[in-house]
């Protein structure tokens, strides 16, 4: 089990980078962008960089939904590899068998 902090500070990473998730792409469009001066560009540059930090989506840490580890994410189930394992056993994941060969 994770600290409550660090999941509720995750949590609140999300909602920020869902609040500039869609400045960020104007930007970024503008960065990339052959037809943007370079002045705009600069400008552009600059106003991503005032940005706050946890608005950019890498800073989210991907967390088992159970219990919130952070370590060992499966992205299919979005649980960990222990709490993963421990839900298959229990036949709590449809489609999921033990496998041997």
């Amino acid at each position: 089990m994770a600290k409550k902090s660090k999941i509720a500070k995750n949590e609140q990473r999300k909602a920020i980078v869902a609040r500039y998730a869609e400045r960020r792409v104007e930007l970024k469009a503008v960065i990339a962008s052959p037809r943007s001066s370079a002045e705009e560009k600069a400008a552009a540059v600059s106003a991503l960089q005032k940005m706050p930090r946890d608005a950019s989506a890498t800073r989210v840490r991907n967390r088992d939904a159970a219990d919130g580890r952070p370590r060992g994410y499966l992205r299919k189930f979005g649980l960990s590899r222990v709490r993963m394992r421990q839900a298959a056993h229990n036949g709590e994941l449809p489609g999921v068998s033990k496998s041997s060969w």
